[in-house]
C-alpha cells in the first residue's frame, strides 16, 4: 500500500511539473487558448507585482496577448520549484502549492538586432526580469489545473548590447 501512495505522489509531482512548464511555454509561445486551458474554470492570475493586471484567467490572457506583442522574443525560465501537495493522512490530496523562481529575458519589438557575422539574427534580450511565482493548484477531472498564479517580481533591468557567445 505504501508503494502505491508513493507512486501516486510521484505521478502528481510529474503532472504538476508539466503544468508549470506548460504555463511558461504558453506565455512564451503566445498560446493564449492553451494558457486559459491550464486554469480551473474560476482560475485567476495576478501580475500586479510586475506592473500588470489581476483578474480571471481568460481576461488576463487577453491582456497578456496585447502586452506580449511588445516582446516578440521571450523565454520564461521557471526554476527552483518547491512543491507542497496537500497531505491527507499519508495520501495526496486535491490541492497543491508551488513556489518557483523565474528568469525572464525578452526582446522588445523593433529592438536593434542585426547579424552577428554568422548569418544568424542576433536576438539578445534587452529587457530582463526575475522573481517568484506563487501557484495554487487543484486536481480536477482533467488533471491538475492552476487555481491562482501570483507574480512577485524581485528585479528588472535592461541590456544595452548583445550578449557575447
Amino acid at each position: 500500500m505504501t508503494q502505491r501512495m508513493d507512486l501516486s505522489t510521484v505521478m502528481d509531482q510529474l503532472s504538476i511539473d508539466a503544468l508549470i512548464t506548460g504555463y511558461a511555454m504558453a506565455v512564451d509561445d503566445g498560446e493564449w487558448v492553451g494558457y486559459r486551458a491550464l486554469f480551473t474554470a474560476d482560475g485567476r492570475a495576478d501580475y500586479r507585482g510586475a506592473g500588470g493586471v489581476e483578474g480571471p484567467a481568460a481576461e488576463v490572457a487577453q491582456w497578456l496577448a496585447e502586452t506580449m506583442r511588445l516582446f516578440p522574443v521571450r523565454q520564461h525560465l521557471i526554476v527552483n520549484r518547491r512543491l507542497d501537495i496537500q497531505d491527507l493522512e499519508g495520501c495526496p490530496g486535491d490541492r497543491a502549492e508551488v513556489r518557483a523562481d523565474y528568469l525572464n529575458p525578452m526582446r522588445l519589438e523593433g529592438a536593434a538586432g542585426g547579424e552577428d557575422g554568422s548569418g544568424v539574427r542576433a536576438t539578445a534580450p534587452n529587457f530582463v526580469s526575475g522573481g517568484r511565482y506563487a501557484f495554487t493548484l487543484s486536481r480536477t477531472g482533467s488533471g491538475w489545473r492552476i487555481r491562482t498564479v501570483t507574480v512577485h517580481e524581485k528585479w528588472r533591468g535592461t541590456a544595452g548590447s548583445p550578449i557575447p557567445a
